[in-house]
């Protein structure tokens, strides 16, 4: 995948705010990864902060929405995956100071 298609992607998903924790999910580190093969098939391996997630299927959603407007984007699917399980390392710096995690 080209890099700017690459940046596009993540910027679009910066887009997209976990409902319980009031910041974007590139942010709290629940992406894992994005891939794309040369029909613009992509797909996100994201994981949640939780396995019980009430608010799966929306960010699920908003996830495929946000990557409706690039035009290498053909189709989405998003694969949620638990391992490595999610933990606040992975957070961005600028997730944990809007959080306030040290």
């Amino acid at each position: 995948m080209d890099e700017l298609v690459k940046e596009n992607i993540y910027g679009a998903l910066e887009t997209v705010v976990d409902p319980e924790l009031g910041v974007d999910i590139v942010n709290l580190g629940l992406v894992y990864d994005v891939t794309m093969d040369e029909e613009g098939q992509t797909e996100v391996s994201m994981t949640l902060t939780s396995m019980g997630c009430p608010m799966a299927g929306t960010i699920v959603d908003q996830v495929k929405l946000s990557l409706a407007d690039i035009p290498e984007v053909k189709n989405v699917e998003v694969n949620i995956v638990w391992n490595p399980p999610w933990t606040k390392d992975k957070m961005s710096r600028y997730a944990k100071i809007a959080l306030g995690i040290r």
